[in-house]
């Protein structure tokens, strides 16, 4: 009997421990099936919300139809300006906003161009299927409508027909804010152009090097004095930090002695007598040529104008350090491109990087 009772016992214990492994505790096998189960489940769902998000986006990006960026008025304040989002039709009245419209591969946007004498922008001027539409100065204002631009581009000089231009269609009026900086001016710009074609992605690799450049102008210039000024009319006129060749001064390492930091040269400088550059003793003497920059008929080179006997009599004309700045229309039209910068800092290596 009692051997029976352990009989019993025993197979009760062996039906129990089958009942377990069966239903009530998971084998390996069926916990890592399960947890597979899971991982491929969340995965999915994950996938899920990816495809829609990439969706919704896609669909943003497809109804846009205009985008707000910051430009300048009339008065030269900055305004949000609601514009075409990625506009077919052009029209650009200012050398910069067409360098870096040319730099982002924008060349079959761009419906009308005012005229130029700058080498590489020159394809626009040339084009005939690109309108003429006045100078950098004067707007001929029939050929900007005729030209029916959803958006046009102007710069300081043409602020006077702001409100004009306005009544054909939205305007884009940029600068080169010198308190900026020349380089992060045209890094800013460039950003706002390439916002309205949706090119922002661009903007860092064609302004990649810059300031490596100028870090290195900067190293050679390290106490160094310079003036800086502009051959005009068979005169010289000094420039400040506050407008043109600012970039000498302000990024490339040069101190500007040629004028009181607090006097107003942001146009065309203020006219300087020789002996004035003679007394100032500057370690570098920075020349533009204003009537080569605008093809000025029968105008004196900077060069001649520079060469007499006083400023021979300078260190800086010993040492051979006058520069003649080699793209004077860069400088004077197109400051505030991203090839105009390539070619400014090129000038100064040229000079400088002996």
């Amino acid at each position: 009997m009692r051997n029976i009772r352990l009989l019993t016992v025993i197979a009760a214990a062996a039906m129990g421990l089958s009942a377990c492994s069966g239903t009530g505790v998971k084998t390996a096998d069926q916990t890592a099936g399960n947890a597979a189960a899971q991982e491929t489940e969340a995965k999915e769902t994950a996938d899920a919300s990816a495809d829609a998000e990439n969706e919704k986006t896609t669909e943003t990006a497809a109804d846009r139809t205009t985008v707000t960026v910051k430009t300048l008025n009339a008065n030269k304040e900055e305004i949000d300006l609601e514009v075409p989002y990625d506009p077919e039709r052009v029209a650009v009245m200012d050398m910069a906003a067409l360098d870096i419209l040319d730099q982002l591969g924008l060349e079959s946007r761009v419906v009308g161009v005012s005229d130029t004498s700058l080498d590489y922008l020159k394809k626009y001027v040339d084009n005939e299927k690109v309108a003429a539409l006045g100078t950098i100065k004067e707007a001929d204002m029939e050929a900007v409508m005729a030209s029916e631009p959803d958006v046009i581009f102007i710069g300081g000089r043409l602020a006077k027909s702001y409100d004009a231009l306005s009544e054909i269609a939205p305007v884009v009026y940029l600068s080169t804010d010198t308190e900026l900086g020349t380089v992060e001016s045209v890094r800013k710009n460039a950003g706002i152009i390439a916002s309205m074609f949706g090119l922002e992605d661009k903007v860092d690799g064609l302004m990649e090097g810059f300031d490596a450049r100028l870090a290195a102008l900067s190293e050679s210039s390290k106490g160094k004095t310079a003036i800086i000024g502009m051959c005009t009319s068979g005169g010289f006129n000094v420039l400040g930090n506050d407008g043109r060749c600012s970039l000498i001064g302000r990024e490339a390492g040069f101190e500007n002695i040629g004028v009181d930091a607090n006097i107003d040269t942001s146009t065309h400088g203020n006219e300087a007598s020789f002996e004035f550059v003679v007394e100032k003793t500057p370690d570098y003497i920075f020349v533009l040529d204003r009537d080569a920059a605008i093809g000025t008929e029968g105008a004196k080179l900077a060069k001649d104008i520079m060469e007499n006997e006083l400023v021979m009599g300078t260190d800086a004309y010993k040492n051979g350090n006058i520069v003649y700045l080699a793209h004077p229309a860069v400088w004077y039209t197109a400051e505030g491109g991203i090839r105009a910068l390539d070619l400014m800092i090129g000038d100064l290596e040229s000079a400088l990087l002996k």
